[in-house]
């Protein structure tokens, strides 16, 4: 089984989209995950640097701008997705990768402390 570590620019990047208001709260994750069409898509006009901060998770051993190497995606390439966090926590937690696990989790609770404090003002 692959291991992971965690890719702290796609926590910064997922915090900054956050704090933008760039999230979807409802979303039907199943469908609006990105394919690998769309992960080409995106790399066809976006650098692998960019490609990476959509993800929770570097591969490790998996060499630098390929695929393989980034992993728990958490948005659509445009927003964040509430349930692709919950994604990423879900299955972070199914298979034991507990550091990925924990930053999803934290990025839930601030996505929706953030949320809560918006619908205060």
């Amino acid at each position: 089984m692959p291991k992971y570590v965690v890719n702290e620019a796609g926590v910064a990047k997922a915090r900054k989209m956050i704090d933008a208001r760039q999230y979807v709260l409802r979303s039907d994750w199943g469908q609006v995950q990105p394919s690998a069409a769309d992960g080409n898509a995106f790399l066809e006009r976006h650098s692998w640097e960019e490609y990476a901060a959509w993800h929770l998770g570097l591969t490790e051993g998996a060499a630098e701008e390929t695929k393989a190497r980034y992993a728990f995606v958490y948005g659509d390439f445009q927003r964040v997705h509430r349930m692709g966090i919950i994604a990423c926590h879900y299955r972070a937690a199914e298979w034991g990768h507990k550091e990925i696990e924990l930053a999803a989790h934290d990025l839930l609770q601030y996505l929706d402390a953030r949320v809560g404090s918006a619908r205060e003002q």
